[in-house]
């Protein structure tokens, strides 16, 4: 648990955000708790919350949060190689529960074979903190005046900001992708017949789209020590 604690102040103070645009879209505090309770993604639930605010179906939305989650599969994949093989499939669903990227660091990064029981250390502290700033940024979205609410919600963006400009200054391609990514959301934004597209089935072109273009175009080979040695990948 005390490997968790960064963690969990970090996840109250973003998840707090979360709660705010929760509360713009029209669900109430108990809502948003539930989300976060069940959902540990920022990414898909604030893209919940905005596609809730725009009244689209339940499935695209369900559709656009499985898209936005899919790297969890591949995280999941990697921790299955690192508990012991005869670990039993309760266990694995527990563990499952909580894949998100701070969690799956620490317990890929434990040395030796993962015991589940550091994992649900890690859980038992982060997810409440999750859970619980979603509700605090709900009740205290709910009440602020709408003046305070529009400056406090230029932290979520700010979170985003922080998310990917640290990546994107020291690759490239990254950069390149983040930029085509706004630019082509610009243009479903105001160009004639595109912007009649709902935004969840915007967000799911998008990201299937540029996700797959980046992965064919730059492909990753590895280590460094395989970059020297192989020319191209096979995708």
């Amino acid at each position: 648990m005390k490997d968790g604690l960064p963690v969990a102040l970090g996840y109250l103070a973003v998840s707090f955000t979360l709660g705010i645009a929760a509360v713009k879209s029209g669900l109430t505090p108990f809502q948003a708790f539930a989300t976060s309770a069940l959902n540990n993604t920022s990414a898909g639930e604030f893209a919940a919350f905005s596609l809730i605010g725009a009244g689209v179906s339940y499935m695209e939305i369900a559709l656009t949060t499985l898209i936005l989650n899919m790297r969890y599969i591949l995280m999941s994949c990697a921790l299955s190689q690192k508990i012991d093989k005869n670990t039993p499939i309760v266990h694995r669903f527990l563990m499952a529960y909580d894949v998100t990227d701070e969690i799956f660091g620490l317990s890929i990064m434990s040395e030796g074979r993962l015991d589940p029981k550091y994992t649900y250390g890690l859980i038992t502290i982060s997810a409440p903190s999750w859970a619980i700033g979603t509700y605090l940024g709900a009740v205290m979205g709910s009440v602020m005046p709408a003046g305070v609410l529009s400056a406090m919600n230029l932290a979520l963006y700010g979170m985003f900001i922080a998310v990917i400009v640290p990546p994107a200054k020291k690759d490239k391609t990254i950069a390149v992708v983040i930029a085509v990514s706004m630019l082509s959301s610009l243009m479903f934004s105001i160009l004639p017949g595109l912007r009649e597209i709902s935004s969840g089935i915007v967000v799911i072109i998008l990201t299937v789209v540029i996700s797959l273009a980046a992965a064919i175009l730059f492909p990753v080979c590895g280590d460094k020590k395989e970059k020297k040695e192989v020319v191209g990948c096979e995708i």
